[in-house]
């Protein structure tokens, strides 16, 4: 076995809304990762509602590679949600998720394979954010903000780059759909003390396709799911 492979499984889950130009890239990249950091592994990934054909090019590659698995939302559900059925579907020692947009080097889970012995939660938080002023301005305000709401120490919640061990998740049921997921998740197993870290990764920007993170949709969504969920996530007296 490698030096730098873990005697652990992991299931990598993939939430993916229109992305069918980048996700070959992306099942490209998690194989080559899964197969140097993990003893086996299973990648999932979440076609949330995509019009573009991005669940019959995962579909061609699950029939190559049976480690390839699709789950399918007829009508996009929002991205807490599909992280939310990877996770269920998800049957390995370890948890990994990222986002199919190809904006992180999978190498950098070097760094995080040997955290995970003594930690329940290896986190990224992206460093040099590739985006515009507004989308980094936003992200430091909603990162601002869930640390006074809700007492977590991180400084980029929604990071789209972490490795948690399974059996922890298992013990919490979230309720978010939209990008509040991740903050409902991180103060959940911060609730039942996780044991948790955060280490800083590259961010790569996007070359094709559009984010969708900056929709004032999507930033609604999260505000009002923030409200729903603030009398349970609220720092414990």
């Amino acid at each position: 076995m490698p030096a730098d492979r873990l005697a652990l499984s992991c299931s990598m889950v993939v939430p993916a809304h229109n992305e069918a130009e980048n996700i070959d890239h992306c099942l490209d990249a998690l194989a080559k990762a899964a197969e140097r950091f993990f003893s086996d592994h299973e990648v999932i990934v979440v076609d949330d509602g995509s019009t573009d054909g991005t669940d019959a090019r995962v579909r061609v590659r699950a029939e190559l590679d049976p480690r390839i698995r699709l789950i399918r939302h007829e009508v996009n559900r929002g991205y807490g949600q599909a992280l939310r059925s990877g996770f269920a579907a998800a049957s390995a020692d370890l948890l990994f998720f990222t986002d199919a947009d190809n904006q992180f080097d999978l190498d950098e889970l070097q760094a995080f394979a040997p955290l995970i012995a003594t930690h329940d939660v290896v986190a990224g938080y992206r460093i040099n954010r590739q985006e515009g002023w507004r989308r980094r301005a936003g992200a430091h305000a909603w990162n601002r903000l869930v640390r006074l709401a809700f007492g977590v120490p991180f400084r980029d919640i929604d990071c789209a780059f972490k490795l948690i061990r399974r059996p922890l998740l298992q013990e919490v049921e979230l309720q978010a759909t939209g990008a509040m997921v991740n903050t409902e998740l991180i103060t959940r197993l911060a609730h039942r003390g996780a044991r948790m870290t955060e280490i800083g990764v590259t961010h790569l920007p996007r070359t094709v396709g559009e984010a969708s993170g900056g929709d004032l949709r999507v930033i609604a969504r999260a505000f009002r799911e923030l409200a729903a969920l603030y009398p349970s996530l609220r720092r414990p007296d």
